[in-house]
């Protein structure tokens, strides 16, 4: 319930905005560029508790104060920045500003409240009403005379204006008693003042913020990490391929000419049975297919992120970008699919084709839909308008689901893939396995190397989508993204191969599974990360939180399965 802006259009989104929930409004705070404004007023707001509309609204500004909710101002499409000291003389430049803050009945001030020592009543509210807005301007040179907007920043203040028609910004700070009954007037001003800036040029803008940022040093740890992970498997694995192919190698040749061909051992003993058709082998092509389409979709997304088309200040172009190669790549996810099920020997082409086009993206839209209809259960201005929902189903139907068809045409009317061996008529016993070579094992083991890959990297990005810190890292996100490509290879191709010399031959499912079980510990990571970082309170909340994360666990599982 803040001041509103009269008869103003809404500045139109776009696809990724809508999906991320980001709504833009206009705002009734006006200016005209070098002249300055002192307390000027915006509006007032008047609440009279004994009226139950008016308590629940003053109510909500309460909660809102004891949550620490912030608000986030545009102007030139730059954010509008709260800077302030932190420990070791550095200065943080926060995104947002929070709406006011609260002093404990003890006394104990919360949040925003350290700033000022005026704060100091117990049990009491305090709004900051007002915003002094610092324009900061680079006048352009040599080119036709005009000034580009550099860097925008605000100091929120809290007064008790006397005179709310003709406020004078001095006073005592604008305090709401929680016990407080009666009438309670809120007048909200600004005052705003504009600096020349010479040294920030307007393509470097946005540097200041992301300089506040923290963290950048603890990143080049996680990758030299990451890459010692990766060198040590690429060695074992060259290692094990060389040493033991070689050898194995060599001795067949010796014995060509004797006869005791007859004894042969570990891998060997598998030829004719390696290429058995997996057991649910139309679910194993359907998720390869869809891993192909978010594999080349994620890698496309990075390398267009990491040459700075998708920074932050093109907002919602990385979701927009995602969605729309993701639709587009229809044609690899369709054509993969029908390759492995035609090598499978599988018959039912049609229900492979439908599978691949409906299947995984069926469950991440069925998720989606349930979280927006809790989203406009709770009013939320997140909600995604229907109109979208309708874009995003005819973007699926009308584009993605052809390409498919396409691809699997493609990919039906080539030949199977051939087999260097042929398989046996009678499949071979496989022996009692030792505990490291069963299936459950050997698959948890899998997964914890890339995990330790990505997980410093997961922090960031989950604090980026919950708790709006900006991430702008996508030359470090790139790097870490091709380290755990390799990473799941390796650690796979070394596993299946160690089940191989223990006579076992499902290696088709195991190996999809080995890395695909990053995505579990992705999942118990988020779980840890709810509980350790966010103070999230509320059924729907949670259920929203949970939502998300199982579109993202799944789309991880496919990706690096």
């Amino acid at each position: 319930d803040f001041c509103q802006a009269e008869g103003k259009k809404r500045p139109s989104e776009n696809l990724g905005q809508v999906l991320f929930g980001e709504r833009i409004e206009p705002s009734p705070y006006r200016f005209t560029f070098n002249k300055k404004e002192t307390c000027k007023s915006v509006c007032t707001k008047t609440y009279d508790t004994t009226k139950p509309e008016d308590k629940q609204k003053l109510d909500f500004l309460k909660k809102s104060m004891l949550l620490n909710y912030q608000h986030h101002w545009i102007v030139d499409n730059m954010p509008v920045t709260w800077c302030y000291d932190v420990e070791d003389g550095q200065r943080f430049c926060n995104p947002g500003f929070p709406i006011g803050c609260y002093i404990t009945e003890d006394g104990r001030p919360k949040d925003a409240c350290v700033i000022n020592s005026e704060f100091h009543e117990k049990d009491t509210f305090y709004i900051f009403n007002h915003v002094d807005i610092k324009i900061y301007y680079h006048v352009v040179e040599n080119e036709a005379l005009g000034a580009r907007l550099v860097a925008a920043k605000l100091e929120p203040k809290s007064y008790k204006h006397t005179h709310p028609d003709n406020p004078d910004c001095t006073g005592v700070p604008m305090d709401i008693s929680n016990k407080a009954s009666g009438a309670v007037k809120i007048a909200y001003t600004y005052s705003v003042t504009f600096h020349e800036e010479k040294s920030i040029r307007w393509a470097s803008r946005w540097d200041y913020i992301l300089e506040s940022m923290p963290h950048t040093h603890i990143q080049w740890f996680s990758i030299m990490n990451s890459l010692v992970i990766v060198l040590f498997l690429s060695g074992m694995v060259a290692m094990i391929m060389l040493r033991t192919l070689h050898k194995d190698i060599a001795r067949y040749n010796q014995m060509d000419s004797t006869e005791d061909a007859q004894e042969e051992f570990g891998w060997k003993l598998v030829h004719g049975d390696i290429f058995r058709p997996p057991r649910k082998g139309m679910l194993l092509s359907v998720f390869l297919g869809s891993g192909t389409q978010i594999l080349i979709m994620t890698f496309v997304t990075l390398f267009f992120a990491c040459l700075g088309f998708l920074s932050p200040a093109n907002r919602g172009a990385l979701m927009t970008c995602a969605v729309v190669l993701w639709v587009l790549l229809g044609t690899p996810a369709g054509y993969v699919a029908a390759r492995f099920y035609k090598s499978f020997g599988g018959e039912k082409w049609k229900t492979n084709v439908l599978l691949t086009s409906f299947l995984c993206p069926g469950i991440v839209f069925a998720d989606f839909f349930i979280m927006n209809l809790i989203l406009w259960g709770e009013g939320s201005s997140a909600a995604i308008p229907f109109g979208t929902l309708v874009a995003i189903l005819a973007l699926w139907f009308c584009i993605s689901v052809p390409l498919t068809f396409i691809g699997a045409y493609f990919g039906f009317k080539k030949n199977a893939i051939e087999h260097p061996v042929r398989t046996n008529q009678i499949p071979r016993q496989i022996p009692e396995q030792s505990f490291y070579t069963k299936p459950l094992p050997g698959i948890i083991m899998g997964g914890i190397l890339p995990f330790g890959c990505i997980f410093i990297q997961l922090f960031f990005i989950l604090n980026s989508i919950w708790s709006h810190q900006m991430y702008y890292m996508f030359g470090f996100l790139f790097l870490v993204f091709i380290i755990l490509v390799i990473t799941c290879s390796e650690a796979t191709v070394l596993l299946c191969y160690f089940h191989l010399c223990a006579e076992d031959y499902h290696w088709q499912w195991r190996s999809f599974l080995t890395s695909g079980f990053t995505a579990v510990y992705f999942l118990i990571y988020a779980i840890h990360y709810f509980f350790s970082k966010l103070q999230i309170t509320g059924t729907a909340s949670t259920i929203l939180y949970f939502g998300y994360t199982m579109i993202m666990v799944l789309i991880f599982f496919l990706f690096t399965g």
